[in-house]
């Protein structure tokens, strides 16, 4: 199996690197990112050290040419792929009164437009493999974050491109699907557990009890881009600990809840 990940040196792309390297024999993996350098050799060796044939590959993929030469160099050193992986995202804070025009641009591109070109430039050899695409959205692309500007227009409008491409190229034999994370730690947001009661008050709104870690996203990914998903396709999978779902036990008078007093 070869396998193309972008944003494959943040932390939720390692992870599923990581696993996939674990779990997948005979795996050629070609890892991209947006620049060279020490994550990225760091990550290959890693890989290579278990037994993956793994590539390095650069570029933005927000731009439709080097988005191209991303996947071609990829097909180059490992053959047609069988799955198409896309990490590559990024979030901020900001209020919809008075956000700049440029970080609204920015979210959607790094989000939703970076999947439409890799996913485009990888089609015809998907085809061929009659592989697949997963793309990691977030819960907030199923609810409102609010003060955090475009980013969940941005992941919603991810989910449904997938759903589309599903319809789309499913008679291709392509299946395409997203995997929402809930609360991951990983580098990016380390910083915030470091807070011992921020953690604690976290945890306490997953029902399983803890926070995700990236790992979890990557056995999700393994799952969706194998034979055992062969008849997935246009699915979003939730991978949060069930605390998208954790809302109504919040409200006073539920059961087991207080009642609101006046």
């Amino acid at each position: 199996m070869h396998v193309l990940v972008t944003g494959a040196t943040g932390g939720i792309g390692r992870g599923i690197c990581e696993v996939l390297g674990r779990r997948e024999s005979g795996l050629t993996l070609s890892v991209a990112s947006s620049q060279s350098g020490e994550k990225l050799e760091a990550l290959l060796q890693t890989l290579r050290g278990l037994g993956v044939q793994a590539h390095g590959v650069t570029g933005d993929v927000t731009q439709p040419e080097q988005a191209r030469r991303i996947v071609q160099q990829a097909i180059e050193a490992g053959g047609d792929l069988d799955a198409l992986v896309c990490v590559a995202g990024a979030s901020g804070p900001g209020k919809l009164a008075d956000l700049p025009v440029e970080q609204w641009d920015l979210t959607f591109n790094l989000n939703a437009r970076s999947v439409f070109l890799m996913a485009q430039a990888a089609y015809e050899s998907l085809k061929r493999t009659r592989g697949s695409v997963t793309a990691i959205a977030s819960m907030s692309g199923l609810h409102p974050h609010p003060g955090y500007g475009a980013y969940s227009p941005a992941k919603a409008a991810l989910i449904m491109l997938c759903r589309q491409m599903a319809q789309e190229w499913g008679p291709e034999g392509i299946r395409a699907n997203t995997v929402c994370p809930g609360m991951i730690r990983t580098p990016l947001t380390e910083s915030v557990y470091q807070d011992a009661d921020t953690t604690a008050r976290r945890e306490a709104l997953v029902p399983m009890g803890r926070i995700g870690r990236p790992e979890d996203i990557g056995h999700a990914v393994h799952y969706l881009i194998g034979q055992g998903a062969s008849y997935v396709n246009g699915q979003n999978l939730v991978v949060d600990g069930g605390v998208a779902d954790h809302m109504l036990t919040m409200i006073p008078g539920r059961p087991g809840k207080p009642p609101v007093k006046d």
